[in-house]
Protein backbone atom coordinates (compact mmCIF):
# COMPACT_ATOMS: atom_id res chain seq x y z
CA UNK A 1 0.00 0.00 0.00
CA UNK A 2 1.50 3.66 -1.07
CA UNK A 3 1.45 6.29 1.41
CA UNK A 4 -1.36 7.94 -0.01
CA UNK A 5 -3.48 5.24 0.40
CA UNK A 6 -2.58 4.37 3.72
CA UNK A 7 -3.48 7.89 4.56
CA UNK A 8 -5.92 8.04 3.35
CA UNK A 9 -7.14 4.27 4.73
CA UNK A 10 -6.29 5.89 8.12
CA UNK A 11 -8.59 9.31 7.18
CA UNK A 12 -11.55 6.90 5.89
CA UNK A 13 -11.49 5.09 9.10
CA UNK A 14 -12.03 8.46 11.59
CA UNK A 15 -15.12 9.77 9.49
CA UNK A 16 -16.82 6.51 9.50
CA UNK A 17 -15.60 6.25 13.24
CA UNK A 18 -18.63 8.90 14.24
CA UNK A 19 -22.36 6.54 14.12
CA UNK A 20 -24.57 7.54 11.09
CA UNK A 21 -21.89 8.20 8.56
CA UNK A 22 -22.59 6.46 5.47
CA UNK A 23 -19.59 6.12 3.19
CA UNK A 24 -20.36 5.57 -0.79
CA UNK A 25 -17.16 4.52 -2.85
CA UNK A 26 -16.55 4.92 -6.55
CA UNK A 27 -13.52 4.02 -8.71
CA UNK A 28 -12.07 7.66 -8.02
CA UNK A 29 -13.75 8.99 -4.57
CA UNK A 30 -15.49 8.09 -1.55
CA UNK A 31 -17.93 10.18 -0.42
CA UNK A 32 -18.83 10.21 3.28
CA UNK A 33 -22.44 11.36 4.29
CA UNK A 34 -22.89 12.65 7.81
CA UNK A 35 -26.93 14.55 8.32
CA UNK A 36 -26.98 17.03 6.14
CA UNK A 37 -23.67 17.24 5.00
CA UNK A 38 -21.53 15.36 2.39
CA UNK A 39 -17.47 15.29 2.13
CA UNK A 40 -16.69 14.15 -1.17
CA UNK A 41 -12.43 12.81 -1.62
CA UNK A 42 -10.63 11.82 -4.69
CA UNK A 43 -9.16 8.10 -4.01
CA UNK A 44 -5.11 8.07 -4.51
CA UNK A 45 -5.50 6.15 -7.99
CA UNK A 46 -4.32 6.70 -11.62
CA UNK A 47 -5.64 5.38 -14.53
CA UNK A 48 -5.49 6.21 -18.04
CA UNK A 49 -7.74 9.15 -17.81
CA UNK A 50 -7.10 10.48 -14.12
CA UNK A 51 -4.45 11.12 -12.06
CA UNK A 52 -4.75 11.73 -8.12
CA UNK A 53 -1.97 9.81 -7.42
CA UNK A 54 -0.58 13.28 -5.40
CA UNK A 55 -2.12 15.46 -2.79
CA UNK A 56 -1.46 18.42 -4.42
CA UNK A 57 -3.61 16.33 -7.92
CA UNK A 58 -6.44 15.83 -5.31
CA UNK A 59 -6.46 19.51 -3.81
CA UNK A 60 -6.68 21.06 -7.73
CA UNK A 61 -9.28 18.56 -8.66
CA UNK A 62 -11.38 19.53 -5.56
CA UNK A 63 -10.77 22.77 -6.34
CA UNK A 64 -11.85 21.93 -10.17
CA UNK A 65 -15.43 20.19 -9.23
CA UNK A 66 -16.03 23.41 -7.23
CA UNK A 67 -15.26 25.53 -9.99
CA UNK A 68 -16.97 23.65 -12.46
CA UNK A 69 -20.18 22.40 -10.70
CA UNK A 70 -21.25 25.44 -8.56
CA UNK A 71 -22.55 27.69 -10.99
CA UNK A 72 -24.98 25.31 -11.63
CA UNK A 73 -25.54 23.81 -8.30
CA UNK A 74 -24.98 25.99 -5.74
CA UNK A 75 -27.13 24.81 -3.29
CA UNK A 76 -25.02 21.37 -3.44
CA UNK A 77 -21.31 22.63 -3.98
CA UNK A 78 -19.93 24.90 -1.34
CA UNK A 79 -16.01 25.21 -1.17
CA UNK A 80 -12.68 23.06 -0.77
CA UNK A 81 -12.16 21.85 2.85
CA UNK A 82 -8.56 20.69 4.31
CA UNK A 83 -8.56 17.42 6.40
CA UNK A 84 -5.63 18.27 9.26
CA UNK A 85 -3.55 16.12 11.43
CA UNK A 86 -3.56 17.70 14.70
CA UNK A 87 -0.62 17.98 17.15
CA UNK A 88 -2.36 15.02 19.24
CA UNK A 89 -2.50 13.18 15.82
CA UNK A 90 -6.15 13.01 15.88
CA UNK A 91 -8.04 13.68 12.21
CA UNK A 92 -9.77 16.30 11.98
CA UNK A 93 -12.35 18.10 8.96
CA UNK A 94 -11.26 21.92 8.58
CA UNK A 95 -8.60 21.25 11.43
CA UNK A 96 -5.89 23.99 12.23
CA UNK A 97 -3.14 21.15 11.53
CA UNK A 98 -1.06 19.95 9.14
CA UNK A 99 -3.03 19.10 5.64
CA UNK A 100 -3.32 15.80 4.75
CA UNK A 101 -5.87 15.51 2.53
CA UNK A 102 -8.71 17.58 0.63
CA UNK A 103 -12.04 17.09 0.33
CA UNK A 104 -15.13 18.83 -1.55
CA UNK A 105 -18.05 20.18 1.30
CA UNK A 106 -20.91 19.65 0.13
CA UNK A 107 -24.97 19.53 1.22
CA UNK A 108 -26.49 15.80 0.86
CA UNK A 109 -29.14 15.77 -1.47
CA UNK A 110 -32.13 12.76 -1.11
CA UNK A 111 -29.71 10.02 -3.37
CA UNK A 112 -33.44 8.81 -3.97
CA UNK A 113 -34.35 11.72 -6.02
CA UNK A 114 -32.04 11.28 -8.99
CA UNK A 115 -33.83 11.40 -12.40
CA UNK A 116 -32.22 7.71 -12.62
CA UNK A 117 -34.14 6.61 -9.16
CA UNK A 118 -37.23 8.61 -10.25
CA UNK A 119 -37.50 7.32 -13.84
CA UNK A 120 -38.09 3.79 -12.34
CA UNK A 121 -41.10 4.69 -10.36
CA UNK A 122 -42.63 7.45 -12.26
CA UNK A 123 -43.37 8.89 -16.00
CA UNK A 124 -41.97 12.41 -15.94
CA UNK A 125 -44.35 14.48 -16.75
CA UNK A 126 -44.56 17.70 -19.14
CA UNK A 127 -42.96 20.33 -16.60
CA UNK A 128 -40.44 18.08 -15.17
CA UNK A 129 -39.31 17.34 -18.91
CA UNK A 130 -39.33 20.93 -19.91
CA UNK A 131 -37.63 22.19 -16.80
CA UNK A 132 -34.67 19.12 -17.77
CA UNK A 133 -34.20 20.75 -20.54
CA UNK A 134 -34.35 24.56 -19.40
CA UNK A 135 -31.70 23.71 -17.09
CA UNK A 136 -29.59 22.07 -19.99
CA UNK A 137 -30.26 24.80 -22.31
CA UNK A 138 -28.64 27.31 -18.87
CA UNK A 139 -25.71 25.38 -18.83
CA UNK A 140 -24.82 25.22 -22.90
CA UNK A 141 -25.20 29.28 -22.46
CA UNK A 142 -22.94 29.61 -19.84
CA UNK A 143 -20.25 26.99 -21.54
CA UNK A 144 -16.79 28.64 -22.74
CA UNK A 145 -16.32 28.00 -26.59
CA UNK A 146 -13.10 25.91 -27.63
CA UNK A 147 -11.39 25.01 -30.59
CA UNK A 148 -13.54 22.40 -31.79
CA UNK A 149 -10.53 20.93 -34.15
CA UNK A 150 -9.24 18.55 -31.42
CA UNK A 151 -13.00 17.17 -30.30
CA UNK A 152 -14.10 16.17 -33.74
CA UNK A 153 -10.79 14.64 -33.91
CA UNK A 154 -10.98 12.28 -31.05
CA UNK A 155 -14.55 10.75 -32.16
CA UNK A 156 -12.75 7.98 -33.98
CA UNK A 157 -10.34 7.21 -31.15
CA UNK A 158 -14.00 7.27 -29.05
CA UNK A 159 -15.70 4.77 -31.14
CA UNK A 160 -12.73 2.24 -30.89
CA UNK A 161 -12.46 2.91 -27.01
CA UNK A 162 -16.17 1.57 -27.16
CA UNK A 163 -15.69 -1.29 -29.19
CA UNK A 164 -12.90 -2.41 -27.28
CA UNK A 165 -14.75 -1.69 -24.17
CA UNK A 166 -17.61 -3.76 -25.26
CA UNK A 167 -15.36 -6.85 -26.28
CA UNK A 168 -14.98 -6.80 -21.98
CA UNK A 169 -15.30 -10.69 -20.67
CA UNK A 170 -16.57 -11.82 -24.41
CA UNK A 171 -20.28 -11.75 -22.97
CA UNK A 172 -22.00 -9.50 -26.04
CA UNK A 173 -21.46 -10.62 -29.37
CA UNK A 174 -18.26 -9.81 -31.52
CA UNK A 175 -20.15 -9.72 -34.93
CA UNK A 176 -22.75 -7.29 -33.40
CA UNK A 177 -19.88 -5.36 -31.76
CA UNK A 178 -17.63 -4.91 -34.81
CA UNK A 179 -20.88 -3.97 -37.33
CA UNK A 180 -21.77 -0.85 -34.79
CA UNK A 181 -17.94 -0.32 -34.95
CA UNK A 182 -18.04 -0.20 -38.42
CA UNK A 183 -21.61 2.06 -38.68
CA UNK A 184 -19.94 4.52 -36.19
CA UNK A 185 -17.02 5.33 -38.48
CA UNK A 186 -19.24 5.50 -41.27
CA UNK A 187 -21.36 7.77 -39.17
CA UNK A 188 -18.98 9.98 -38.20
CA UNK A 189 -17.62 10.52 -42.18
CA UNK A 190 -20.78 11.32 -42.90
CA UNK A 191 -20.95 13.94 -40.15
CA UNK A 192 -17.63 15.09 -39.87
CA UNK A 193 -17.79 18.15 -42.23
CA UNK A 194 -20.78 19.44 -39.95
CA UNK A 195 -19.19 18.84 -37.20
CA UNK A 196 -15.89 20.68 -37.95
CA UNK A 197 -18.35 23.64 -39.12
CA UNK A 198 -19.96 23.48 -36.02
CA UNK A 199 -16.49 23.37 -34.10
CA UNK A 200 -15.42 26.75 -36.13
CA UNK A 201 -19.19 28.33 -35.41
CA UNK A 202 -18.78 27.54 -31.61
CA UNK A 203 -21.01 24.89 -30.76
CA UNK A 204 -17.68 23.50 -29.03
CA UNK A 205 -17.73 23.99 -25.47
CA UNK A 206 -16.54 23.48 -21.87
CA UNK A 207 -19.88 21.05 -20.93
CA UNK A 208 -20.76 19.08 -18.29
CA UNK A 209 -19.43 16.42 -19.92
CA UNK A 210 -21.41 13.47 -18.27
CA UNK A 211 -25.13 14.41 -18.54
CA UNK A 212 -27.10 10.60 -17.65
CA UNK A 213 -29.92 10.47 -15.54
CA UNK A 214 -27.57 9.97 -12.40
CA UNK A 215 -26.16 12.93 -12.43
CA UNK A 216 -29.36 15.36 -12.57
CA UNK A 217 -31.44 15.53 -8.91
CA UNK A 218 -34.91 16.47 -8.38
CA UNK A 219 -33.82 19.70 -5.66
CA UNK A 220 -37.14 21.60 -5.04
CA UNK A 221 -38.94 20.16 -7.90
CA UNK A 222 -36.19 21.67 -9.78
CA UNK A 223 -33.65 19.50 -11.95
CA UNK A 224 -30.25 20.31 -10.68
CA UNK A 225 -27.16 19.21 -12.76
CA UNK A 226 -23.73 18.06 -10.47
CA UNK A 227 -20.82 15.84 -11.14
CA UNK A 228 -19.79 17.42 -14.17
CA UNK A 229 -16.29 16.10 -15.61
CA UNK A 230 -13.89 17.89 -13.90
CA UNK A 231 -10.51 15.77 -14.26
CA UNK A 232 -9.97 16.40 -17.61
CA UNK A 233 -11.05 19.39 -19.56
CA UNK A 234 -10.63 17.31 -22.80
CA UNK A 235 -12.84 15.70 -22.50
CA UNK A 236 -15.83 17.38 -21.06
CA UNK A 237 -15.12 19.68 -24.28
CA UNK A 238 -17.37 18.43 -26.34
CA UNK A 239 -20.38 19.55 -28.73
CA UNK A 240 -23.07 20.54 -27.47
CA UNK A 241 -25.72 18.36 -28.93
CA UNK A 242 -23.41 15.43 -27.84
CA UNK A 243 -23.71 16.74 -24.22
CA UNK A 244 -27.75 16.91 -24.97
CA UNK A 245 -27.08 13.44 -26.04
CA UNK A 246 -26.02 11.56 -23.23
CA UNK A 247 -29.73 13.09 -21.04
CA UNK A 248 -31.90 11.80 -24.57
CA UNK A 249 -30.31 8.24 -24.61
CA UNK A 250 -30.77 7.94 -20.92
CA UNK A 251 -34.43 8.59 -21.17
CA UNK A 252 -34.46 6.40 -24.03
CA UNK A 253 -33.01 3.94 -21.70
CA UNK A 254 -35.51 4.05 -18.53
CA UNK A 255 -38.95 4.17 -20.90
CA UNK A 256 -38.73 8.00 -20.76
CA UNK A 257 -39.98 8.17 -24.64
CA UNK A 258 -42.45 11.28 -23.83
CA UNK A 259 -40.04 12.87 -21.77
CA UNK A 260 -37.01 12.58 -24.51
CA UNK A 261 -39.45 14.25 -26.97
CA UNK A 262 -40.15 17.10 -25.00
CA UNK A 263 -36.55 17.57 -24.08
CA UNK A 264 -35.38 17.89 -27.93
CA UNK A 265 -38.08 20.11 -29.17
CA UNK A 266 -37.57 22.14 -26.07
CA UNK A 267 -34.09 22.64 -26.00
CA UNK A 268 -34.59 22.92 -30.27
CA UNK A 269 -36.82 25.94 -29.80
CA UNK A 270 -34.39 27.82 -27.60
CA UNK A 271 -31.54 26.83 -30.18
CA UNK A 272 -33.09 27.06 -33.00
CA UNK A 273 -30.83 28.81 -34.93
CA UNK A 274 -28.16 26.80 -34.42
CA UNK A 275 -28.92 23.27 -34.26
CA UNK A 276 -31.99 22.84 -36.52
CA UNK A 277 -29.52 21.88 -38.77
CA UNK A 278 -27.54 19.63 -36.82
CA UNK A 279 -30.22 16.64 -36.15
CA UNK A 280 -28.05 14.50 -38.50
CA UNK A 281 -25.44 13.85 -35.81
CA UNK A 282 -28.18 13.06 -33.09
CA UNK A 283 -27.92 9.55 -33.97
CA UNK A 284 -24.22 8.91 -33.95
CA UNK A 285 -24.30 10.94 -31.01
CA UNK A 286 -27.08 8.98 -28.51
CA UNK A 287 -25.55 5.60 -29.73
CA UNK A 288 -21.59 6.49 -29.00
CA UNK A 289 -23.19 7.51 -25.54
CA UNK A 290 -25.56 4.23 -24.84
CA UNK A 291 -21.84 2.38 -25.65
CA UNK A 292 -20.04 4.64 -22.91
CA UNK A 293 -22.66 3.16 -20.12
CA UNK A 294 -23.18 -0.06 -22.20
CA UNK A 295 -19.23 -0.71 -21.38
CA UNK A 296 -19.41 1.18 -17.81
CA UNK A 297 -21.78 -2.19 -16.84
CA UNK A 298 -19.41 -4.52 -18.24
CA UNK A 299 -16.35 -2.73 -16.07
CA UNK A 300 -18.39 -3.65 -13.02
CA UNK A 301 -18.28 -7.27 -14.22
CA UNK A 302 -15.31 -7.96 -11.60
CA UNK A 303 -15.05 -10.34 -8.68
CA UNK A 304 -17.56 -10.43 -6.44
CA UNK A 305 -19.70 -8.96 -9.11
CA UNK A 306 -18.89 -11.66 -12.44
CA UNK A 307 -21.65 -13.36 -12.71
CA UNK A 308 -24.37 -10.40 -11.47
CA UNK A 309 -27.68 -11.08 -14.30
CA UNK A 310 -28.67 -7.49 -13.35
CA UNK A 311 -25.60 -5.53 -14.18
CA UNK A 312 -25.24 -7.91 -17.47
CA UNK A 313 -29.15 -7.46 -18.07
CA UNK A 314 -28.29 -3.21 -17.52
CA UNK A 315 -24.92 -3.86 -20.33
CA UNK A 316 -26.90 -5.66 -22.47
CA UNK A 317 -30.03 -3.14 -22.94
CA UNK A 318 -27.66 -0.53 -22.99
CA UNK A 319 -26.26 -2.18 -26.08
CA UNK A 320 -29.09 -2.85 -28.06
CA UNK A 321 -29.69 0.96 -27.98
CA UNK A 322 -26.60 1.88 -29.62
CA UNK A 323 -27.13 -0.32 -32.18
CA UNK A 324 -30.60 0.41 -32.90
CA UNK A 325 -29.52 4.23 -32.24
CA UNK A 326 -27.04 4.39 -35.05
CA UNK A 327 -29.29 2.75 -37.97
CA UNK A 328 -31.87 5.22 -38.05
CA UNK A 329 -35.15 4.80 -40.01
CA UNK A 330 -36.36 7.28 -42.79
CA UNK A 331 -38.00 10.44 -41.34
CA UNK A 332 -41.57 11.16 -42.52
CA UNK A 333 -44.01 14.11 -42.47
CA UNK A 334 -46.51 14.35 -40.14
CA UNK A 335 -49.65 17.46 -41.05
CA UNK A 336 -51.85 17.99 -38.04
CA UNK A 337 -54.75 20.12 -39.19
CA UNK A 338 -58.33 21.21 -37.82
CA UNK A 339 -59.75 24.15 -36.38
CA UNK A 340 -59.39 25.80 -33.55
CA UNK A 341 -59.70 24.03 -30.12
CA UNK A 342 -60.05 20.58 -31.62
CA UNK A 343 -56.68 19.71 -29.92
CA UNK A 344 -53.78 19.37 -32.34
CA UNK A 345 -50.97 20.81 -30.50
CA UNK A 346 -52.05 17.84 -27.56
CA UNK A 347 -52.07 15.32 -30.02
CA UNK A 348 -49.05 16.36 -31.77
CA UNK A 349 -46.92 16.61 -28.64
CA UNK A 350 -48.51 13.04 -27.44
CA UNK A 351 -47.81 11.81 -31.41
CA UNK A 352 -44.13 13.31 -31.59
CA UNK A 353 -42.61 10.23 -29.44
CA UNK A 354 -44.16 7.75 -31.81
CA UNK A 355 -42.69 9.23 -34.71
CA UNK A 356 -39.47 7.33 -35.53
CA UNK A 357 -36.34 8.01 -35.76
CA UNK A 358 -35.56 8.29 -31.89
CA UNK A 359 -36.22 10.37 -29.59
CA UNK A 360 -39.23 11.32 -31.81
CA UNK A 361 -40.46 13.75 -34.23
CA UNK A 362 -39.79 17.47 -33.81
CA UNK A 363 -42.75 19.54 -33.62
CA UNK A 364 -43.48 23.14 -35.41
CA UNK A 365 -46.35 24.48 -34.44
CA UNK A 366 -48.15 27.57 -36.69
CA UNK A 367 -49.13 29.85 -33.31
CA UNK A 368 -45.36 29.81 -31.76
CA UNK A 369 -43.51 30.31 -35.64
CA UNK A 370 -45.82 33.34 -35.72
CA UNK A 371 -44.91 34.82 -32.18
CA UNK A 372 -41.24 34.29 -33.36
CA UNK A 373 -42.05 36.09 -36.80
CA UNK A 374 -43.04 39.44 -34.57
CA UNK A 375 -40.31 38.96 -31.99
CA UNK A 376 -42.60 38.06 -29.10
CA UNK A 377 -42.23 34.81 -26.53
CA UNK A 378 -45.24 32.31 -26.95
CA UNK A 379 -47.69 33.70 -24.53
CA UNK A 380 -47.63 36.99 -25.79
CA UNK A 381 -50.82 38.13 -27.24
CA UNK A 382 -50.75 39.33 -30.98
CA UNK A 383 -52.99 41.92 -32.60
CA UNK A 384 -55.53 40.72 -34.93
CA UNK A 385 -53.59 42.48 -37.59
CA UNK A 386 -51.26 39.65 -37.10
CA UNK A 387 -53.78 37.05 -38.80
CA UNK A 388 -54.61 38.23 -42.68
CA UNK A 389 -54.51 36.05 -45.21
CA UNK A 390 -50.79 37.70 -46.29
CA UNK A 391 -49.30 36.49 -42.97
CA UNK A 392 -50.90 33.29 -42.92
CA UNK A 393 -49.40 32.67 -46.04
CA UNK A 394 -45.87 33.72 -44.58
CA UNK A 395 -46.49 31.27 -41.62
CA UNK A 396 -46.84 28.44 -43.86
CA UNK A 397 -44.02 29.16 -45.62
CA UNK A 398 -41.87 29.26 -42.99
CA UNK A 399 -43.39 25.84 -41.69
CA UNK A 400 -42.14 24.28 -44.86
CA UNK A 401 -38.66 25.95 -45.08
CA UNK A 402 -38.68 24.33 -40.98
CA UNK A 403 -39.86 20.97 -42.08
CA UNK A 404 -37.80 21.35 -45.18
CA UNK A 405 -34.90 21.42 -42.59
CA UNK A 406 -35.60 18.78 -40.51
CA UNK A 407 -36.25 16.42 -43.24
CA UNK A 408 -32.71 16.78 -44.59
CA UNK A 409 -31.01 15.83 -41.31
CA UNK A 410 -32.76 12.48 -41.33
CA UNK A 411 -35.83 13.49 -38.79
CA UNK A 412 -39.42 13.35 -38.98
CA UNK A 413 -41.27 16.56 -38.21
CA UNK A 414 -44.88 17.24 -37.06
CA UNK A 415 -46.63 20.36 -38.35
CA UNK A 416 -48.84 21.44 -36.45
CA UNK A 417 -51.86 24.33 -38.09
CA UNK A 418 -55.25 24.71 -38.92
CA UNK A 419 -54.74 24.08 -42.38
CA UNK A 420 -58.13 25.19 -43.72
CA UNK A 421 -56.79 26.16 -47.15
CA UNK A 422 -56.33 23.58 -49.37
CA UNK A 423 -53.29 25.50 -51.51
CA UNK A 424 -51.56 25.04 -47.71
CA UNK A 425 -52.19 21.21 -47.29
CA UNK A 426 -51.18 20.77 -51.00
CA UNK A 427 -47.91 22.91 -50.28
CA UNK A 428 -47.06 20.16 -47.71
CA UNK A 429 -48.11 17.53 -50.34
CA UNK A 430 -45.45 18.98 -52.81
CA UNK A 431 -43.20 18.89 -49.97
CA UNK A 432 -43.31 15.53 -48.59
CA UNK A 433 -42.37 14.75 -52.81
CA UNK A 434 -39.52 16.73 -53.08
CA UNK A 435 -38.01 15.34 -49.86
CA UNK A 436 -38.80 11.80 -50.85
CA UNK A 437 -40.57 10.88 -47.28
CA UNK A 438 -44.48 10.11 -46.85
CA UNK A 439 -46.93 12.14 -45.65
CA UNK A 440 -49.74 11.30 -43.60
CA UNK A 441 -52.16 14.41 -43.11
CA UNK A 442 -54.63 14.36 -39.98
CA UNK A 443 -57.42 16.63 -39.82
CA UNK A 444 -58.93 16.67 -36.41
CA UNK A 445 -63.02 17.82 -36.31
CA UNK A 446 -64.83 18.54 -33.33
CA UNK A 447 -68.49 20.48 -32.83
CA UNK A 448 -68.05 24.00 -31.90
CA UNK A 449 -69.87 23.46 -27.98
CA UNK A 450 -66.21 21.27 -27.53
CA UNK A 451 -63.95 23.59 -29.37
CA UNK A 452 -65.55 26.63 -27.34
CA UNK A 453 -65.04 24.72 -24.44
CA UNK A 454 -61.62 23.74 -24.61
CA UNK A 455 -60.13 27.25 -25.82
CA UNK A 456 -61.70 28.39 -22.62
CA UNK A 457 -59.80 26.13 -20.42
CA UNK A 458 -56.50 27.30 -21.98
CA UNK A 459 -53.62 28.54 -19.68
CA UNK A 460 -50.34 30.18 -20.75
CA UNK A 461 -51.00 28.89 -24.14
CA UNK A 462 -49.07 30.17 -27.26
CA UNK A 463 -52.49 30.22 -29.39
CA UNK A 464 -54.45 33.66 -29.47
CA UNK A 465 -57.90 31.82 -30.77
CA UNK A 466 -60.74 33.05 -28.73
CA UNK A 467 -64.64 31.49 -28.39
CA UNK A 468 -65.64 33.97 -30.67
CA UNK A 469 -62.66 32.96 -33.21
CA UNK A 470 -63.69 29.38 -32.72
CA UNK A 471 -67.65 30.22 -33.69
CA UNK A 472 -66.20 32.23 -37.05
CA UNK A 473 -64.04 29.29 -37.87
CA UNK A 474 -67.65 27.25 -38.37
CA UNK A 475 -68.24 29.73 -41.79
CA UNK A 476 -64.70 28.26 -43.29
CA UNK A 477 -64.81 26.60 -46.36
CA UNK A 478 -62.20 24.12 -46.18
CA UNK A 479 -63.10 22.31 -49.40
CA UNK A 480 -61.77 18.56 -50.34
CA UNK A 481 -59.56 17.96 -47.12
CA UNK A 482 -57.50 15.52 -48.53
CA UNK A 483 -56.70 14.03 -45.01
CA UNK A 484 -57.42 11.43 -42.92
CA UNK A 485 -60.48 12.93 -40.96
CA UNK A 486 -60.06 12.22 -37.59
CA UNK A 487 -62.90 12.83 -34.97
CA UNK A 488 -61.55 14.40 -32.02
CA UNK A 489 -64.51 15.06 -29.96
CA UNK A 490 -63.51 12.68 -27.36
CA UNK A 491 -60.82 11.68 -24.89
CA UNK A 492 -57.06 12.78 -25.88
CA UNK A 493 -56.26 8.78 -25.64
CA UNK A 494 -59.18 7.90 -27.88
CA UNK A 495 -57.80 10.76 -30.23
CA UNK A 496 -53.91 9.97 -30.33
CA UNK A 497 -55.25 5.96 -31.10
CA UNK A 498 -57.51 6.88 -34.11
CA UNK A 499 -54.33 9.18 -35.29
CA UNK A 500 -51.61 6.22 -34.65
CA UNK A 501 -54.21 3.51 -36.81
CA UNK A 502 -54.55 6.54 -39.77
CA UNK A 503 -50.35 6.39 -40.06
CA UNK A 504 -50.60 2.75 -39.70
CA UNK A 505 -52.81 2.48 -42.54
CA UNK A 506 -51.41 5.13 -44.66
CA UNK A 507 -47.83 3.09 -44.06
CA UNK A 508 -49.17 0.01 -45.76
CA UNK A 509 -49.80 2.22 -48.77
CA UNK A 510 -46.09 3.07 -49.13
Amino acid sequence: MTDNSATQERIFAALTAHAGVKRIDTHAASVFLDGTRALKIKRAVKFPFLDYSTLEKRKAACEEEVRINRPHAPQIYHRVVAITEEPDGSVKVDGRGHPIEYAVDMSRFDEGRTLDHLAKALQFDVDLASAIADAIVASHAAATPADGRAWVSSIPALIDGNSNGLRNGNHLQGAEIEQLTQASHEAFLRARPLLEERGRRGFVRRCHGDLHLANIVLIERQPVLFDAIEFDAKMATVDVLYDLAFTLMDLLRHDQSLAANIVLNRYLAATWAENLDALGVLPLFMSVRAAIRAQVALARLKPPHSDDAGILDEARCYFDLTRALIHPPSPRLIGVGGLSGTGKTVLARALAPTVAPQPGAVVLRSDVIRKQMFGLVDTERLPPSAYTPELAERVYETLAQCARRVLAQGHSAIVDGVFARDFERDAFATLARDCNVPLTGLFLVADLETRQARIGSRRGDASDATQEVAALQEHYNIGHIGWATIDASGTQAQTLQSCLDAIAESSKAI
